[in-house]
């Protein structure tokens, strides 16, 4: 999700040449990734190549080699523009994961849900991410988690394996650069997480949240973020109006 201090760059051009899986910073560049109500189709298409190339770490696509224009112009004809009301499930437990989403609009949440039903949620992506099947387990029956829209999505979805496939054909070592960057950013948050429910406090995890996270705490329902931060939802409330304690 989008706004550290250490990571906004100073202008569109520099974002669109990061390699950014998720959370990808589109949202804060509007021009390089909307489209003109006059001409919604062909906007889509151009605000879907622009995502593409921006999460791939490529830059703007205007400025590609034609080698990589064509396999973007590939891989983007792979894609198809889905819209899903809120609390969908994309992906569930104990089935094969074989889909690669990017967000159009809208925000969804990675957890895990045991027998019981309680869950632990991992991760909220928004507009710009990419959110695909990272680990080998997950593209197997034995999957863990879970993938449900938080609000309204619009999103952009292919299947996983020509996509993985289309990325191969950039060179040797093209996918394990790609797949990297979002596999060290979930294990940097995760363990970061894990270790501000063992040192913070409610409130002080609370604190964090509301700085660097304010736009979650405007769009996700109070419970979900209760469960992200690993407290009961009477908790929160209490967090939420200032009538906290520790806990």
């Amino acid at each position: 999700m989008g706004k550290h201090d250490d990571v906004l760059a100073s202008s569109a051009t520099h974002v669109l040449n990061q390699p950014s899986s998720a959370p990808c910073l589109a949202n804060e560049f509007p021009e390089a990734y909307g489209w003109s109500t006059k001409d919604p189709g062909e906007g889509r298409l151009r605000a879907l190549r622009n995502s593409l190339a921006r999460v791939l770490g490529w830059g703007i696509p205007d400025r590609l080699s034609r080698q990589r224009r064509q396999l973007l112009e590939d891989m983007a004809s792979l894609f198809e523009h889905r819209t899903y009301g809120a609390e969908v499930n994309l992906e569930k437990r104990h089935n094969t994961w074989k889909k690669i989403y990017l967000v159009e609009y809208g925000i969804a949440r990675l957890y895990r849900k045991n027998e019981d039903g309680r869950v632990s949620i991992h991760h909220f992506f928004d507009e710009g991410s990419a959110i695909w099947p990272v680990f080998a387990r997950t593209r197997s029956e034995r999957n863990t988690l879970c993938l449900t829209t938080v609000t309204p999505c619009t999103l952009w979805e292919a299947d996983f394996l020509p996509f993985r496939e289309c990325i191969k054909q950039d060179g040797e070592g093209a996918w394990a650069q790609f797949a990297l960057a979002l596999m060290e950013e979930l294990a940097e948050r995760s363990t970061m997480r894990e270790f501000e429910r063992q040192t913070l406090s409610a409130e002080e995890r609370y604190q964090i949240m509301v700085r660097d996270y304010p736009e979650l705490v405007e769009r996700v329902p109070d419970y979900q973020l209760a469960a992200w931060l690993g407290v009961a939802t009477a908790t929160y409330s209490r967090l939420k109006n200032g009538r906290s304690r520790r806990v």
